[in-house]
């Protein structure tokens, strides 16, 4: 009996100690799964540590790149939060319970324009403008005029010279489609589309990578948001931005938690921390010229200003519904991409 009780006692302690430690960790860690460019993602984690002493576990992914991995692993989620990336997918996200809304304690510090666009579904992280991206050297050494307007792409004299995401695995490629569809509609829009698809040398996995052939000269137009442009022109490299005349879409970067995270009380911590002055200015330290969600978050040189450019007015709403996203998504996929480019 001795002998029992004390066998009883020792896995009594050994289910505490499991628990405690499992406790732990909790109180360590927070699991986040982020969808801007690589030097943001990993200036996170060490700045959310020295902030609160958690560790951040960051896996840097596309936008819509994220939505399949969280949706596949819905039932049993393994991160806690998804950070940055266009709004329709964190939009579609919540539409379909894959995450859930959380009131940061910050929220009456944001914008009330991104607020307003988005609702109660995600928390607004920072506001891009979808622009062109111009190596004048290149289009000069082709004879190619720089594009002003959406229409001046089917120009043949582009012929290989642009680069633009793909929108399976890209928010900032279906952002281009949802814009074209609200400026011309959207038979209009993929006619458009069409017709300067053969001018495209590569459709990139990434809303950023444009920039890099753009840099490089391999290209002479990247079609991106502003934002990530001028990093790289304050960088040296020889781009200009361009708006398109007849008007552009714009994003508004996502924050949200993730529903049955396991790690909930961190991540909620980390997205109170994210929307504060001090963590969105660690975009800025990053590199980052987006404009942050936060109107108390003192602002840098260089970040586009909404107001410098003729914006649509952008219906987050209606073009971030799962069933309107997945068929235009479709609808190019299956007419635009698979036709001859050269």
């Amino acid at each position: 009996m001795a002998i029992w009780k004390r066998n009883v006692r020792w896995w009594v302690l050994v289910a505490l100690l499991l628990t405690m430690s499992t406790g732990l960790a909790q109180q360590r860690v927070v699991n986040v799964i982020c969808s801007v460019t690589q030097n943001w993602c990993e200036a996170l984690g060490p700045a959310f540590k020295q902030a609160t002493g958690i560790d951040v576990r960051i896996v840097s992914v596309s936008t819509n790149e994220a939505l399949a991995r969280l949706r596949a692993e819905q039932a049993n989620p393994t991160f806690d939060v998804w950070f940055g990336g266009t709004g329709d997918p964190h939009y579609e996200a919540f539409k379909d319970a894959i995450t859930e809304w959380y009131r940061v304690k910050a929220y009456n510090d944001l914008s009330p324009v991104m607020k307003a666009a988005i609702g109660t579904t995600y928390i607004p992280l920072y506001q891009g403008i979808l622009g062109f991206g111009i190596n004048p050297k290149v289009l000069q050494d082709r004879g190619a005029p720089i594009p002003r307007c959406w229409k001046d792409l089917a120009n043949p004299a582009y012929r290989g010279l642009i680069q633009v995401s793909n929108p399976n695995t890209s928010g900032t490629a279906y952002t281009q489609i949802a814009t074209l569809v609200q400026i011309f509609g959207e038979d209009e829009a993929f006619n458009l589309m069409k017709s300067y698809h053969r001018n495209v040398a590569e459709y990139t996995r990434s809303g950023v990578a444009p920039r890099i052939a753009l840099g490089r000269g391999e290209i002479g137009i990247g079609i991106q948001f502003m934002h990530d442009l001028v990093e790289f022109k304050k960088q040296g490299f020889p781009i200009e931005i361009v708006a398109p005349c007849e008007g552009t879409g714009y994003e508004i970067g996502g924050l949200s938690l993730v529903r049955g995270a396991k790690n909930k009380a961190n991540g909620q911590a980390f997205m109170d921390w994210a929307v504060s002055p001090a963590g969105q200015q660690v975009g800025f330290q990053a590199g980052i010229f987006s404009l942050p969600s936060n109107t108390k978050t003192p602002l840098i040189e260089g970040i586009p200003d909404p107001k410098d450019f003729k914006l649509i007015n952008y219906d987050a709403k209606k073009f971030g519904n799962p069933d309107l996203r997945q068929r235009l998504i479709a609808r190019w996929t299956r007419e635009v991409f698979p036709l001859p480019r050269r």
